[in-house]
């Protein structure tokens, strides 16, 4: 159990989340050209896998998160993309990890077989179709790749890292991925550092527009302890999200609605300008409305009065 303590946490707060900030800094996890720790799990559908099998046929993109994070709930969209656009010759790993916003509904995990339920519901939920491995309630392999909360490794086919990613964004990884296949079609290469070799950027827009989504699975715990822990920011990406989420996640039903909503509001205000033409129709009815007169040209003698 003082493993499990020192690994899982019952509740996010802010020294929590400075020692993220701390973590993205100077991550503990593999550096650009080292070798990637390797590990072997069974994923969800049963199938093991191991990482170091990868060495010397496939380049590895291995992703990291959890059901309540809202960073991995605002790049699982974009990841998924990647995966269907180059899956077939890219091995994609998603790891899941323990939970980054604890709470009532989704607790930090005490047993394995908890912590696979919450992996089955993301996958389901999210739509995510790359292969999922659990790691276990130590975090063993979590622990081997720094314990940030959303990171995302790019390993070639030497098994050494060629780029990190240390909050996870679907563009910055396919530069990364993009670079490193062509230096590999190019330079007949197995390994090479490209874009950099990492990035430690922090896109807030990811978490501003799911943080409700991935929060809620935690439970009203967990969306309490994200406002106390991020104070203003937190309250503003929880306002946020709950706005933008419906328009990113059901953009046909939002069409919809606003062009419904406007269709009514404008019939309503021509209908209106109707009812008032009548209601002024019916107090003057011997009013008659003529174009009036046009106005007489001025001659060189002819003046027409002029108000002083």
């Amino acid at each position: 159990m003082f493993g499990f303590s020192k690994y899982n946490y019952d509740r996010f707060t802010r020294d929590l989340l400075a020692k993220d900030m701390l973590k993205s800094r100077m991550s503990g996890g593999p550096k650009p050209g080292q070798e990637a720790p390797d590990f072997s799990r069974r994923t969800l559908d049963g199938e093991k896998l191991r990482l170091s099998d990868f060495r010397g046929e496939k380049n590895v993109v291995l992703m990291f998160g959890s059901a309540t994070c809202p960073m991995t709930a605002g790049s699982i969209g974009g990841m998924n993309e990647l995966f269907e656009e180059y899956g077939n010759d890219v091995q994609f790993v998603f790891v899941y990890v323990r939970e980054a916003h604890p709470g009532e509904e989704m607790p930090a995990h005490s047993s394995y077989k908890e912590k696979v339920s919450a992996a089955e519901r993301m996958r389901e939920e999210d739509d995510v179709e790359m292969p999922i491995v659990v790691d276990d309630v130590r975090g063993s392999i979590h622990r081997k790749y720094g314990k940030l909360p959303n990171p995302t490794y790019l390993i070639d086919k030497s098994g050494r890292v060629a780029f990190r990613c240390l909050w996870t964004d679907a563009d910055v990884v396919e530069d990364a991925l993009e670079e490193l296949l062509d230096r590999q079609r190019d330079r007949d290469v197995e390994h090479a550092v490209v874009n950099g070799g990492e990035d430690r950027s922090l896109r807030l827009k990811n978490a501003f527009v799911y943080s409700r989504r991935a929060l809620r699975r935690g439970g009203d715990q967990a969306v309490a302890d994200f406002r106390q822990a991020m104070g203003v920011p937190g309250r503003l990406a929880l306002f946020s999200s709950r706005v933008s989420e419906p328009i990113v996640m059901h953009p046909g039903r939002v069409i919809t609605a606003v062009t419904i909503t406007g269709g009514v509001i404008v019939g309503g205000l021509l209908a209106g300008r109707e009812l008032r033409r009548r209601r002024f129709a019916a107090r003057e009815p011997y009013r008659v409305y003529e174009t009036p007169p046009p106005r007489r040209r001025m001659t060189g003698t002819a003046y027409e009065p002029v108000g002083i």
